[in-house]
């Protein structure tokens, strides 16, 4: 029998930034191009699809093994230079996100940013919005571990539950699209949805997958938190291949 009880309420999206909110990782990847070449090296795209999603102090890691003879914090700060030079230049948004963003802000639900970029890029993306859309930012210079690791989401969620204690995880969504962002995201708890850009992304029952965001709305955020609290111990899986009415579901 099912529950008498009201559908838990979406309180909270979690959103990445890079891929998600905007298509930044042309330029991320032209900025590792020209520092590796600046010293010698030469960078494949496969070795830039290495980096997509990763924690910039991870990324500069690997740009050192393939010859960038700099300190990583020296390699983050010119990458970091490079991309807010090209975003102030043109903001690339992604289809739909803004759209989502503002019925989010309407609604009443919370937003959070947690990103691997860090601080400087962060508030220049956030700053070119219309509207204060974000109650904080999670950045990676405010964790320990990067993603795939889940500490950004788990942070983010306990500093919602600084002004609201009742809050859960499950009350939470996370948007992703890349392979450690979508780890990081169900590593944590929260429901999270997968929109690949760049990167395909592995099947995985435990995450919903949309092509886009274009056409999402709040209803199709809040049906995943429901789904989540009916079946709490269950996978699950929303899937659009059309139109973003379009749905299956499938229980194990």
């Amino acid at each position: 029998m099912r529950s008498s009880a009201p559908r838990p309420l979406l309180k909270a999206a979690l959103w990445d930034m890079d891929g998600t909110i905007v298509d930044t990782e042309p330029y991320w990847i032209e900025a590792e191009h020209a520092l590796v070449a600046a010293h010698g090296g030469q960078w494949s795209h496969a070795q830039a699809m290495q980096l997509v999603g990763q924690s910039l102090v991870f990324s500069a890691g690997i740009l050192q093994d393939a010859g960038v003879d700099l300190e990583r914090r020296e390699i983050i700060g010119i990458l970091t230079a490079h991309v807010i030079s090209q975003v102030r230049n043109s903001v690339p948004w992604r289809p739909g996100a803004r759209e989502l963003l503002d019925e989010l802000h309407t609604a009443g639900v919370r937003c959070v940013l947690v990103t691997m970029s860090e601080g400087p890029l962060a508030r220049e993306i956030v700053g070119s919005l219309p509207k204060p859309y974000f109650d904080f930012l999670v950045t990676g210079d405010t964790v320990t571990h990067g993603k795939p690791h889940p500490e950004a989401y788990l942070k983010a969620v306990e500093l919602l539950q600084l002004q609201d204690p009742g809050l859960t995880l499950h009350e939470c969504v996370a948007l992703e699209d890349s392979v450690p962002g979508v780890a990081a995201a169900v590593a944590s708890g929260v429901v999270t949805v997968a929109i690949p850009h760049i990167m395909p992304l592995p099947h995985d029952p435990r995450r919903a997958t949309w092509d886009t965001l274009e056409g999402r709305t709040v209803a199709d955020l809040e049906e995943l938190v429901a789904l989540r609290h009916e079946y709490p111990e269950a996978t699950f899986e929303l899937e659009s291949a059309g139109a973003p009415n379009t749905r299956s579901r499938a229980i194990d």
